[in-house]
């Protein structure tokens, strides 16, 4: 295969809300974070700066961690083994080589503690995604212990919705939404303990897996990363309060002053916010690996 010199030259499989996907060949693809970010499931017009090569370090780096408890899709393929020396170079830090998979169509979502769209369902009802929580929970108190709540995979401009785990055992089957519940509970508590070390809680995150061509489970796109996850600084944190945060809730925090309907086209984001969202994802990038974020 001769050395692609430009992205034009691959076929564009998927465009995400963040990454675009390219195909190498039958087997392998390269996957592209772009700097773009999306809030409330709407692609925003701005972007944050540096952002897509953060999230794919990060992932990289928790993907190394967690090798252990489910397969990743990296290949390891070095970049410019499939890529001109020029290119390679140029995506170096927001581009891997990854296998290819077929999705499974829903979101693993696992909750350590009651936020987001999960503190509204329990405002309305005493439980979240149909798990009953006892009555007396704060906003953002921690849960008894994890939970996990699905959601459905919606198309780039279309919103997820939390799913019931016997739901995505009718659209998976009951095998599989098994085995994704138990591996996203363990990703989960490997990784809010290794975070808590550093000075990070992980309020909640989530996964996407695929199946290969022996139908394996694998786990693909990212994991824990500001994108993914709700990242809370451990010395600030208090319940009964939404904590401050690393990750891109300080951009919805933003977009809910605003007269906007939550569908596209997105606003305009203030440099400030744009500054600030940057700064954030360096932060959460910096505590968690230990190492300096170099813009270079």
């Amino acid at each position: 295969m001769t050395a692609l010199r430009s992205l034009d030259d691959l076929t564009l499989v998927h465009r995400g809300k963040v990454r675009d996907v390219y195909a190498l060949d039958e087997q392998l693809l390269l996957m592209v974070a772009s700097d773009r970010l999306s809030a409330f499931d709407v692609v925003l017009p701005d972007p944050i700066p540096g952002k897509g090569e953060i999230l794919t370090q990060l992932s990289n780096f928790w993907f190394a961690r967690t090798g252990q408890i489910v397969r990743n899709h990296l290949t390891g393929i070095p970049l410019d083994q499939m890529l001109s020396p020029e290119l390679a170079h140029t995506l170096r830090r927001r581009a891997v080589i990854v296998i290819r998979l077929q999705p499974v169509a829903a979101e693993a979502i696992v909750r350590g503690y009651l936020i987001g769209s999960g503190w509204k369902d329990y405002q309305n009802s005493g439980s979240v995604c149909g798990i009953r929580l006892p009555s007396d929970l704060a906003q953002a108190a921690r849960l008894p212990e994890p939970i996990f709540t699905p959601s459905s995979k919606a198309a780039v401009g279309s919103h997820d919705e939390n799913i019931s785990q016997a739901a995505l055992e009718a659209q998976i089957g009951h095998e599989l939404a098994d085995r994704i519940r138990a591996i996203s509970l363990r990703l989960y508590q490997q990784a809010a303990e290794y975070a808590l070390q550093r000075g990070i809680i992980i309020a909640d995150t989530k996964f996407e897996f695929g199946l290969d061509e022996h139908q394996n489970l694998v786990l693909m796109d990212e994991i824990f990363t500001p994108d993914s996850s709700r990242f809370w600084p451990l010395d600030s944190y208090s319940p009964g309060q939404s904590p401050p945060s690393y990750d891109k809730q300080f951009v919805r925090d933003y977009l809910e002053t605003l007269d906007w309907n939550k569908t596209a086209p997105g606003p305009r984001l203030p440099a400030e916010v744009i500054q600030a969202t940057a700064a954030r994802y360096q932060t959460a990038y910096t505590t968690l690996t230990g190492q300096a974020w170099s813009k270079t």
